[in-house]
């Protein structure tokens, strides 16, 4: 539907990419939001259907077998992915939709959709400053962390496949600063 645009955004894994998803969010009620599927335990603020749609890593393979997914990917032993179906129901309503996923997901939605999707990447100001939000969160074990910090080069070279980077040195300057790219996307599209 013309019109409907896919907000991506994606970082590294404590770059504060859900924060800034959750103010946009707010701050911008006419887009829809994507709600990924995950096989990995649920945190006790989660909601299902709303933070993530948590299914069993049997119903997951199922969802791949019969390409119900735009993407997928397994990572810290976890599978996650973006439902088609969400997909199609922001390209239906002709409303944007914004999703939280991996660098790797944003890249094949955008594959998939690319006259469709716009990519925001939000960069850390730093390893040790990465390393110290991810120790700060309390919700991953040590070895967690070293595995997602492992990943952390991978992402980063990905930046330039972006079409946007916001570095979040300051967490209020840069939901601004996407706030502004999705405002602008909002405005093109009409």
């Amino acid at each position: 539907m013309p019109g409907s645009k896919l907000i991506v955004i994606s970082a590294p894994s404590g770059s504060g990419k859900t924060t800034i998803v959750r103010e946009s969010l707010k701050r911008h009620p006419e887009i829809l939001f994507s709600v990924s599927a995950t096989t990995r335990p649920k945190r006790e603020f989660e909601v299902h259907g709303k933070d993530y749609f948590f299914i069993t890593k049997e119903e997951f393979k199922r969802k791949i077998q019969n390409d119900e997914l735009v993407e997928w990917e397994q990572l810290y032993g976890d599978y996650y992915g973006t439902l088609r179906s969400e997909v199609d129901r922001a390209l239906r309503s002709g409303k944007s939709m914004l999703f939280d996923v991996d660098v790797n997901g944003a890249l094949s939605i955008r594959a998939q959709y690319p006259k469709e999707t716009v990519l925001i990447f939000i960069k850390p100001p730093s390893m040790e400053i990465l390393t110290q939000r991810l120790m700060k969160r309390g919700t991953e074990t040590l070895e967690t962390i070293r595995t997602r910090l492992e990943r952390v080069p991978m992402e980063l070279e990905k930046e330039n496949e972006f079409h946007f980077c916001v570095v979040n040195d300051d967490l209020q300057t840069a939901t601004d600063e996407v706030d502004r790219i999705i405002h602008n996307v909002q405005k093109e599209k009409k």
